[in-house]
C-alpha cells in the first residue's frame, strides 16, 4: 500500500582498483570505451601496478593475458575491470596475474600486478576501466566522486550502483 515495510536495497559501493587520477570515461583514447559502448564507468590514469577488486563479489573471467577481469556482485552486479588501450596485443607482457578464476574476492583483494613502465615504453595508453556492464535497463549507476581526484589505496567509495527492481 504505502510500500513502507519494503525493504530498501543497499547500493553497491565501488572502490578504485588502482591508485591513480580519477578520469570520465569519456576521456579514454579509444572509441568503444569512450562512448561507453561496453558499459558505464570511470577510468583511472595509474600510479601504482597493483590492481584490486573493486567490489565484494566472485571473480568470473581472468582474460588469458591478464589485462582484463570480470568480477560479479551478490546482487548480480557484473564488473569489467580493463588494463590500458590494446594491451591484448602484448600477450601478458607486463601482466603478473595474482587472483583465480572462481574466487570470492573483497574489495581491495590483489588481482594483477601490471608494469606499466613495460606498457608506456611500448607505446600502450595505461587508462585503466572499471565498467559496469549490465544494461541501463537492469542497473543504475551513480557518480558520486569529483574527476581529477587522487584515488586508490584509501577504500573510498567512487561510484555506486544498484540493481533496479521489478
Amino acid at each position: 500500500m504505502f510500500n513502507i515495510f519494503k525493504k530498501k536495497s543497499r547500493s553497491t559501493e565501488v572502490i578504485s582498483c588502482v591508485e591513480g587520477i580519477l578520469s570520465p570515461l569519456k576521456d579514454v583514447p579509444d572509441a568503444v570505451f569512450a562512448k561507453g559502448s561496453i558499459g558505464r564507468g570511470v577510468a583511472i590514469k595509474p600510479t601504482s601496478g597493483l590492481i584490486v577488486s573493486p567490489v565484494d563479489g566472485i571473480i568470473r573471467m581472468i582474460f588469458p593475458t591478464n589485462h582484463a577481469v570480470g568480477i560479479e556482485t551478490k546482487e548480480g552486479l557484473e564488473f569489467l575491470i580493463h588494463v590500458g588501450i590494446d594491451t591484448v596485443k602484448l600477450n601478458g607482457e607486463g601482466f603478473r596475474r595474482i587472483a583465480t578464476e572462481g574466487t570470492t574476492v573483497k574489495a581491495g583483494d590483489n588481482l594483477l600486478e601490471v608494469d606499466f613502465k613495460l606498457l608506456e615504453e611500448k607505446g600502450y595508453p595505461t587508462d585503466t576501466m572499471i565498467i559496469l556492464t549490465n544494461d541501463k535497463s537492469k542497473a543504475d549507476f551513480h557518480e558520486i566522486m569529483q574527476y581529477g581526484k587522487v584515488v586508490g589505496g584509501s577504500g573510498k567509495v567512487i561510484f555506486t550502483c544498484d540493481i533496479r527492481k521489478g
